[in-house]
């Protein structure tokens, strides 16, 4: 059987109802709000916020409790490179919805976010067009979703891939807004050759946009000021989890495994799922040996084996979620 190209498989491995109009809804664009609310059921909700940073509305998966007797923390839980829009994201590829069914939290997805790297651009892109996620995770949700889910206002995030370098990211640029940071098979450094490299891995090979739109020219200030590496100093304090398998087959590598319509085939996750997760090994061993430097307290786990794939993401989810749980100040 032909292989697919190393782009194809890398996009598949790195990650509607009639809308009733909110009575919040303020008359000014200059604010974020609720544009919509679709409610699958009493815990699926498909929640529509207005950006002003990015001037459209962008779309959230909530999972909230089962039981709202009380305020609830809040996870914001981010998507691999599709950000979700292919298809490839928390809800198609796991069992969050069973997993967070006894949670005593709220769970957030953003359902966009494809090639952004959750970051603010500093010019928009002619492809990838106007991408201002920092402003709109750290400063304009927040308050909306606390307001629409009633909620006590304690955050955790969480990501995978291409997002777990931008949770770092965000945790740096928000300091105090969220209490742990639980990033999988990431690479948190963006300045170095092989940060850059995997960067532009992202939004050029597969998204088609122009990296420098993102933090400028190559080599400059803008990507130094997005390392977390390099940054790490702004990490003290946060319950940290890390997580990175080696790259060799695993159990997730079983043609006994059940597979999902995302899926790439087994031998491309094996072969460029293999190296990818083995290059973001490289990078996570390093933020460990940095954060050691710093006596900066992190928890890291780094699997015997595994893929880039969403079986050990569900792991990883499932193996982190006690100290995220505390994190949010909450019994596992």
């Amino acid at each position: 059987m032909r292989l697919m190209s190393a782009a194809t498989v890398a996009s598949s491995l790195v990650g509607v109802a009639p809308a009733g109009a909110d009575p919040q809804r303020p008359q000014s664009t200059s604010t974020a709000y609720v544009d919509h609310i679709d409610k699958i059921d009493d815990r699926r909700w498909d929640v529509f916020v207005y950006s002003p940073s990015m001037d459209r509305v962008i779309p959230l998966q909530v999972i909230q409790p089962s039981e709202d007797s009380v305020t609830r923390p809040t996870l914001y839980l981010l998507n691999g490179a599709g950000g979700g829009e292919d298809g490839a994201n928390w809800l198609n590829q796991t069992d969050i919805l069973d997993f967070f069914a006894d949670k005593n939290a709220n769970v957030v997805i953003p359902a966009e976010g494809m090639f952004s790297y959750y970051t603010d651009w500093v010019t928009d892109d002619p492809v990838l067009g106007r991408n201002r996620w920092t402003t709109f995770l750290t400063r304009e949700l927040p308050p909306v979703i606390d307001s629409k889910l009633g909620t006590n206002s304690v955050n955790s995030i969480a990501g995978l891939s291409m997002s777990a370098t931008s949770v770092l990211d965000l945790a740096i640029e928000a300091p105090g807004l969220y209490r742990g940071v639980a990033s999988y098979s990431g690479c948190a450094q963006t300045s170095d050759p092989l940060g850059q490299a995997y960067v532009r891995l992202v939004v050029e090979a597969l998204g088609n946009g122009d990296a420098r739109n993102m933090w400028g020219p190559f080599n400059g200030p803008g990507w130094r000021e997005h390392d977390p590496y390099l940054d790490a100093e702004g990490l003290r304090g946060l319950s940290l989890i890390i997580a990175n398998g080696n790259g060799l087959p695993g159990p997730h590598e079983s043609p006994l495994q059940p597979r999902t319509p995302q899926s790439p085939p087994l031998q491309n996750q094996i072969a460029v799922g293999g190296a990818i997760e083995a290059a973001t090994n490289v990078c996570t061993h390093r933020l460990a040996e940095r954060l050691h430097q710093l006596n900066i307290p992190a928890t890291f786990d780094f699997r015997n084996n595994g893929t880039h794939s969403w079986g050990y993401w569900e792991d990883d989810l499932r193996a982190s979620w006690p100290q995220l749980a505390e994190s949010l100040g909450l019994s596992e």
